[in-house]
């Protein structure tokens, strides 16, 4: 395990002891993983949810997941990296749940082909607080194609295999996301949501 992915606060031994002791349902050692990891972890749950309160149902539920699992934690790889995967797996599978609920919506005529703005030029105008909001205010199909491309690296078969889309479903999805956050940024001002839906 590389150093660079180890949490700034723990060595390897002290990592490895710690994980040894949650696996065996130490409750000071429990309580230790998490204000380590709480903040980061809640950050991207935030990230991937429509409000404060589904942010806070996936944590939690997701934090559950991971003392349930770190059994299966071989050591490989950072730790931080394996939470993350758990937290973002349990927001697709909200996702999954609530599907049925959202709404289509179509941008292509508004904004056009859209391949040639670069989504690291987007983010790199905006703080970033400002860059949270405005994921939180991407439809929700846009908004996790999004996540998935920007920030777990997956590509667009990935993608399109984990949200059960097509590639070119999730290819749009990522040039809706992009254009939206361009007209926001470019208006100096939070997306409205329901010109969004109606098409303006």
């Amino acid at each position: 395990m590389s150093i660079l992915t180890r949490h700034p606060n723990l060595n390897c031994e002290e990592e490895a002891l710690l994980v040894k002791q949650c696996i065996a349902w130490n409750g000071n050692a429990q309580d230790k993983l998490y204000k380590l990891f709480a903040a980061k972890m809640f950050a991207v749950c935030v990230q991937y949810s429509k409000n404060r309160e589904e942010a806070e149902d996936t944590f939690h539920e997701a934090f559950i997941k991971v003392y349930e699992n770190l059994k299966s934690y071989s050591g490989e790889g950072s730790l931080e990296g394996w939470i993350r995967r758990i937290m973002v797996n349990t927001a697709i599978d909200k996702y999954w749940k609530n599907s049925h609920l959202f709404a289509v919506v179509n941008i292509d005529e508004c904004f056009g082909d859209l391949d040639h703005y670069n989504t690291n030029d987007v983010l790199s105008k905006l703080e970033a607080h400002e860059m949270m909001k405005l994921i939180q205010s991407l439809p929700p199909c846009y908004k996790m194609v999004f996540n998935l491309f920007v920030f777990e690296g997956l590509k667009h078969k990935e993608i399109a295999k984990t949200l059960g889309i097509s590639e070119g479903t999730s290819k749009s999805n990522l040039n809706n996301a992009r254009a939206i956050l361009k007209k926001a940024i470019n208006q100096n001002r939070m997306i409205n949501y329901p010109q969004v839906y109606n098409g303006r």
